[in-house]
């Protein structure tokens, strides 16, 4: 009888004082039933084997589950979690990203901003990371205790079970055509950066030279009045481009609507960047005259290479990115 009680002990310790008495008589009997007539101690070694250990047997006496996630919710925690955190990290940055850029001094160096942003970037994703897990984590603890249940087959992301009908609202995505999370994220980030980069173009974008305390602001590239006059063009093509990274967010594919998309935002930015480049008043004098020097080139002749160089770089990408999202929506 020493390793029957030995055993009864151990899985009583694990339980809540008020019910092991209990539990106690009902596991020797248990025990006993299981045991032969005339048992030897071979014979409750075997039983022993049989009932396994103490401890996940007293799991199954618990009315609660010691976990703070259990398996039915567990699945559902994990998808939510990985589709959060990118969304959290990239909201986090762009955010960052039009504060710095906005709240720019001229007496801050360029290289001093951009090792700045990095910084704060590294530890807001951290801190964003966090409290998403925390928040996530504590709402899952919390349903997993309110809604009990004695079913552990897990819930899908929706929190809801299982069928066979689900998979049918599943599309095959083959590897070629899949479009990764990171790609989508990467042009929301690249999208806050370039649009606040026009707007504050003059205080951002031109000549610097060096100085005592780094890079130092000499004079604008661009006129900022002649930009500011194109801005329903730009918050236009600021909201084609959310709109295209949404839908890839959705879709998670290639498709023909979605190259067709894809085309009519490339064809508005080059018609955009055209209109803009050709504005003779979009440079400033201080900044043509200082490249006309360096390159000992008339101002007319900088700036006819300016402009269709710029045209030509600008549309041989759009008509590379169009051909790109055809191609993949074909596959």
């Amino acid at each position: 009888m020493g390793l029957i009680e030995v055993y009864i002990q151990e899985v009583t310790r694990r339980l809540p004082e008020k019910n092991r008495d209990d539990i106690a008589r009902e596991l020797k009997s248990t025990i006993e039933d299981m045991l032969p007539g005339e048992y030897s101690d071979e014979n409750v070694e075997t039983v022993l084997e049989r009932l396994g250990s103490p401890a996940a047997l007293a799991e199954g006496y618990r009315d609660r589950s010691r976990y703070l996630i259990g398996p039915r919710y567990f699945d559902a925690y994990i998808s939510l979690l990985k589709m959060i955190l990118p969304i959290a990290a990239t909201i986090s940055l762009i955010v960052l990203a039009a504060e710095n850029i906005v709240g720019y001094d001229n007496n801050t160096s360029v290289l001093n901003m951009i090792i700045l942003l990095i910084a704060e970037g590294i530890w807001g994703i951290i801190v964003v990371g966090m409290q998403v897990f925390f928040w996530l984590t504590v709402v899952f603890a919390i349903i997993e205790r309110v809604y009990k249940s004695d079913d552990i087959k897990p819930l899908t992301p929706n929190l809801t079970e299982w069928k066979v009908e689900d998979l049918k609202h599943i599309p095959l995505i083959s590897k070629q055509k899949a479009i990764p999370k990171y790609e989508v994220y990467g042009s929301l980030i690249w999208t806050a950066i370039w649009a606040t980069v026009y707007f504050y173009a003059d205080y951002l974008v031109g000549i610097y030279r060096s100085g005592s305390e780094g890079l130092v602001f000499i004079t604008p590239t661009f006129n900022e009045t002649v930009l500011i006059h194109y801005w329903p063009l730009i918050l236009l093509l600021v909201g084609l481009e959310i709109s295209l990274s949404i839908y890839k967010l959705i879709e998670r594919q290639w498709t023909k609507k979605m190259a067709w998309f894809n085309a009519v935002l490339q064809t508005a930015a080059s018609a955009g960047f055209i209109a803009i480049i050709n504005n003779p008043k979009l440079f400033t004098p201080e900044f043509l005259a200082f490249m006309a020097r360096v390159f000992q080139v008339s101002i007319s002749d900088l700036l006819s290479w300016i402009t269709i160089g710029g045209i030509i770089i600008f549309l041989a990408s759009a008509a590379f990115v169009i051909f790109d999202g055809f191609r993949k929506a074909k596959i």
